[in-house]
């Protein structure tokens, strides 16, 4: 028993552990640069980060901005720049975008402009998309913290609250009224539970 333990232990080698190996930062003299931890190679791209789409990334068509959006804006679209919005932007923008947000209220010195300056209502899309990439002023970058496509998301959403705050009785579609009709609940809830809002029948003609 003791004789087949021997073997058993004989045969372990430590070959795969005391390999030669360099550790990370390591100096060495092989490479000209001393450096053991060599670089990618030239046009690497890791996992992920292919963007071909460039306007996706910068929001610029060469080295100017663009003004138009790189997907179709839905009512999915709008809700998450709404989401993205209050959280990220509504601090010092405010709600409804005009720069009286809870940051500059309480003593920020730089007030943020208003969305609704001439300026920035004829301002393209991707302008918003560049300052929020890269940050303008005081204002910092978001591009660690917010996606492209959230970031995307936020500027429909800015133009939609530029739009509220400035459009015209020509610009509500047909049929429907303004102000729009309040709407009715079927159950008007609790302070545990959201209201109800009452559905029409789809065979129903709006009035």
């Amino acid at each position: 028993m003791l004789l087949a333990a021997l073997l058993l232990l004989a045969g372990c080698r430590q070959d795969m552990h005391d390999q030669p190996r360099f550790k990370p930062f390591a100096r060495s003299d092989f490479y000209t640069d001393l450096r053991s931890a060599r670089p990618p190679v030239e046009g690497t791209v890791a996992r992920g980060e292919l963007r071909e789409d460039t306007y996706l990334y910068t929001g610029k068509i060469g080295s100017n901005p663009g003004d138009y959006m790189p997907f179709p804006v839905t009512a999915e679209v709008l809700a998450r720049g709404q989401q993205r919005y209050d959280i990220y932007c509504a601090p010092c923008h405010s709600r409804v975008g005009d720069g009286n947000g809870v940051v500059p209220s309480r003593g920020f010195p730089r007030k943020p402009p208003s969305y609704h300056i001439e300026r920035l209502r004829k301002a393209p899309l991707g302008y918003f998309f560049d300052v929020i990439t890269n940050g303008f002023g005081a204002m910092p970058d978001y591009a660690s913290q917010i996606a492209p496509r959230d970031r995307w998301a936020i500027v429909a959403y800015i133009r939609a609250l530029q739009l509220s705050q400035d459009a015209t009785a020509a610009d509500v579609p047909a049929g429907q009224k303004v102000p729009s009709e309040p709407p009715r609940f079927e159950e008007l809830g609790s302070g545990a539970t959201l209201p109800v809002v009452e559905t029409k029948p789809s065979h129903e003609e709006p009035k």
